[in-house]
């Protein structure tokens, strides 16, 4: 629960602060998301810190209305590396959500997404 009241908050701060108006400098379809659509994704806090940590039905149900390129991008943001996400651990949320139309095989950075 610590965590993800930290995630939650560090998201608000880099929010109100204007980091976040968006995936900033990727360009393309990506851009369109708001920062309220990356608040939308804070119980997913511990899940993508941690690959054995449960992942909630609210991050799931999220991640499951996000493009896995633009989830990606969230994932290897400078933001995201602020706070504290691991990519290994980010990218595996689709599957441990048992998504069944996720982008299998999709790279993302230097994993790939199971």
């Amino acid at each position: 629960m610590k965590y993800c009241i930290s995630f939650l908050v560090l998201l608000l701060i880099l929010g109100i602060t204007g980091f976040m108006n968006g995936v900033h400098g990727v360009g393309g379809e990506c851009d369109k998301h708001s920062t309220a659509d990356f608040e939308k994704l804070a119980p997913c806090g511990k899940a993508a810190q941690d690959i054995n940590a449960r992942v909630p039905h609210s991050c799931c149900a999220e991640v499951q209305k996000m493009d896995t390129k633009c989830l990606c991008v969230a994932v290897l943001s400078e933001q995201a590396k602020q706070l504290g996400v691991v990519v290994a651990a980010a990218v595996t949320i689709p599957k441990r959500c048992n998504i069944a139309n996720r982008a299998k095989g999709y790279k993302c950075g230097d994993y790939i997404v199971p």
